[in-house]
């Protein structure tokens, strides 16, 4: 058995758009609950929750999933709270998936692009010869809210799934905890399942993999992974502990202090740093780089300071370890860069 592919992170601290909030205060307000609650626990309104460009913090949704539960947090509220996510919720993300040729490719597509999605448990598919397994991570996610979540999560999910292949049908589903009321996951997953096992997992036949999906079209599917591939990347760059260690890199100026003392200051190991980062899809070399290019073309762009002086302000003990960074960086020298800027705002304008 082998990973169909590693999803694109490995934890739920990323950014979301605010569809899924808003899904989850007019599933409150239908079942007759103080929907206000929700937006209450956040610092969001509901001008911004009708914004489709808002980007929100993780956490942000996270305590509106902690509030929806306060008030009802029962199996069964968890459950149909999933089953309203169909693929339509997730914007050009969910239109690239079912967009895509096999259910293969559209589940290949939503783990490159996960961190699109509005999930908090962390999906893993493996296939054998006679099974495909997915099993949800929630190791990480809050103790309070992990059932309430694992629930909402594997519900979506296989809402989506089911938008993408009518006939999908589970062979086998397993829970870790138990429960009094199973009625409620035989309506949401049309499999009882079995409680008390080591994970949360859903077993399908693994021939569904190249089923043609009935939607499946070549020049949407491109469109909208060129759309997502652009969205993805904007919110990684300035998102989660990507963005901490950005900002402290900042404060010194693009000064490298060493990744043990960015860890020290944001109270973690720097094996924890290191790993987190990864899983976050970046380094912390590729973060002092980007800072460095960020504030040279600035520094260079003011034409007050030359190459030297910003060589030394960003830490670098030689001119030339800077000039040869800046062209890895860039294409161009310092000094070309910096003509050529003085030269865009020397032209006369409309040129």
């Amino acid at each position: 058995m082998a990973e169909l592919a590693a999803p694109a992170v490995g934890d739920w601290d990323f950014p979301r758009g605010t569809a899924s909030i808003e899904l989850m205060t007019r599933f409150a307000a239908e079942r007759g609950l103080p929907a206000g609650r929700l937006l209450a626990a956040t610092t969001l309104t509901p001008e911004l929750l009708a914004d489709a460009g808002v980007q929100v913090d993780a956490r942000q949704e996270l305590a509106v999933v902690r509030a929806l539960a306060g008030l009802d947090g029962s199996d069964a509220a968890a459950l149909e709270l999933g089953r309203r996510y169909r693929v339509t919720t997730f914007g050009i993300f969910g239109f690239a998936c079912i967009s895509s040729p096999t259910l293969r490719d559209a589940m290949l597509f939503a783990l490159r692009y996960f961190d699109l999605s509005f999930a908090f448990c962390i999906p893993h598919v493996v296939v054998g010869a006679d099974r495909l397994t997915l099993e949800l991570d929630d190791s990480r996610v809050p103790a309070d809210v992990a059932r309430f979540l694992v629930l909402r999560d594997l519900a979506a999910i296989f809402a989506v799934m089911r938008d993408l292949l009518p006939e999908i049908a589970l062979d086998e589903l397993t829970f870790r905890h138990e429960t009094a009321t199973p009625e409620p996951y035989r309506a949401a997953f049309g499999v009882l399942p079995r409680f008390g096992a080591d994970a949360c997992c859903a077993t399908l036949d693994p021939a569904l993999l190249s089923l043609p999906l009935p939607q499946a079209n070549d020049q949407t599917v491109a469109l909208c992974a060129a759309q997502c591939e652009t969205l993805v990347a904007r919110r990684r760059q300035r998102s989660g502990i990507s963005q901490q260690v950005r900002e402290r890199l900042v404060r010194l100026g693009g000064v490298d202090a060493g990744m043990d003392e960015i860890a020290r200051q944001l109270t973690l190991s720097t094996r924890t740093l290191r790993r987190r980062l990864t899983e976050a899809g970046t380094s912390y070399r590729a973060l002092v780089d980007e800072v460095r290019q960020t504030l040279a073309e600035e520094l260079l762009d003011t034409g007050v300071l030359s190459v030297e002086d910003v060589a030394y302000r960003l830490g670098y003990a030689e001119a030339s370890s800077f000039i040869h960074a800046f062209k890895r960086w860039t294409g161009l020298t310092p000094a070309a860069f910096a003509r050529r800027f003085r030269a865009a705002r020397q032209a006369p304008p409309g040129r």
